[in-house]
């Protein structure tokens, strides 16, 4: 599903076939992932077989699933701006949908993953009929943290998962709709938030 917001063009992760010269989306992952601040995020930077396992998996779910990840550019020149959206997650042994981002350093302090955000909670609350949305991030990742405000988002407490530590890579916070009943790891502490669909009120 395209979806055009005030500036940002958004569309499904694709790759391309087998005999094409290149895979404009895969490419466009490993620019991304080769910033410094994102690869700070995700333990370093991706090697082009990294980015196009990355881009087949995304792609497959969009086939599969009807959801998945955007890659997100400039309408305005079609600039890359990053990838983001929705792609359905387990927690608990509950299936749900969890929202994320990931934006280009030059990309960063504009609003796009607030606009990305948005795009993908209209599209989880309106189209997709869905009772939450989650998003997870790094518990010292605070510019994150920020724009789950902006979304309305509420914090529900700390994932335990596997990963790098808080302050040495990678440790989020989770922000959740309702309690959650969380299985706890050791080595990786990820923070969680939650957004519900907003009750509209009836006309009496």
């Amino acid at each position: 599903m395209i979806v055009i917001t005030e500036r940002l063009l958004l569309t499904p992760v694709t790759i391309a076939d087998a005999d094409a010269d290149a895979d404009a989306d895969a490419d466009d992952v490993m620019l991304l992932h080769s910033d410094p601040n994102v690869s700070y995020w995700h333990a370093g930077t991706w090697s082009a077989a990294h980015a196009h396992e990355w881009a087949d998996a995304m792609a497959q779910r969009w086939q599969q699933e009807g959801i998945g990840k955007w890659m997100a550019r400039l309408r305005s020149d079609g600039t890359l701006v990053g990838r983001g959206g929705l792609t359905r997650f387990d927690i608990a042994g509950a299936e749900t949908l969890e929202l994320g981002w990931t934006l280009r350093d030059a990309a960063r302090g504009h609003g796009y993953a607030t606009e990305i955000g948005r795009a993908a909670l209209d599209l989880a609350f309106e189209d997709l009929q869905a009772e939450r949305v989650v998003a997870f991030t790094e518990v010292h990742n605070h510019a994150s943290q920020a724009v789950m405000r902006r979304l309305g988002m509420r914090p529900r407490g700390l994932l335990h998962r596997s990963g790098l530590v808080e302050g040495a890579g990678r440790s989020s916070r989770e922000r959740s709709l309702r309690p959650l009943r969380l299985r706890q790891h050791p080595s990786r502490r990820v923070s969680l938030a939650e957004r519900r669909p907003r009750r509209r009120a009836l006309d009496g």
